[in-house]
């Protein structure tokens, strides 16, 4: 019991600082209701249209290729502070691990997923 009044006078501090800001920001906190209030802000221009649009799907593939090759990069990173103890096991893991990485980039690229320009018909020499 005597390890664990740390824990439980933290916490209560952590409790009672949220508490406090929370009941400050309703207290002194401004209440309006205007017209643009809910409507989304667009650096100082009014807004025209919805702020509902329907994006493409490349979009969204773009943001899971950018996620991807970000992650690709933290374990490349952590695999070269380490490469001293890993060795030549370590070596031969990454290359694989990159070549890996490599195969489904090519895959997708053959595949299309890469292309971002309009589809213009491909004309095969004979």
């Amino acid at each position: 019991m005597t390890t664990i009044w740390p824990f439980v006078v933290y916490g209560t501090a952590v409790f009672l600082l949220v508490a406090a800001m929370l009941g400050l920001s309703y207290v002194l906190g401004e209440r309006h209701k205007d017209r643009a209030r809910n409507e989304p802000y667009e650096s100082g221009i009014t807004a025209t249209g919805s702020a509902r649009l329907r994006l493409s799907a490349k979009f969204y593939l773009v943001a899971m290729f950018f996620v991807i090759f970000d992650l690709e990069a933290v374990f490349i990173v952590a695999w070269a502070i380490g490469l001293m103890e890993l060795g030549w096991a370590g070596y031969i893991e990454i290359a694989i691990f990159i070549g890996v990485l490599l195969a489904a980039l090519v895959y997708l690229w053959r595949l299309g997923a890469l292309d971002w320009g309009p589809q213009t018909s491909r004309v095969h020499d004979k």
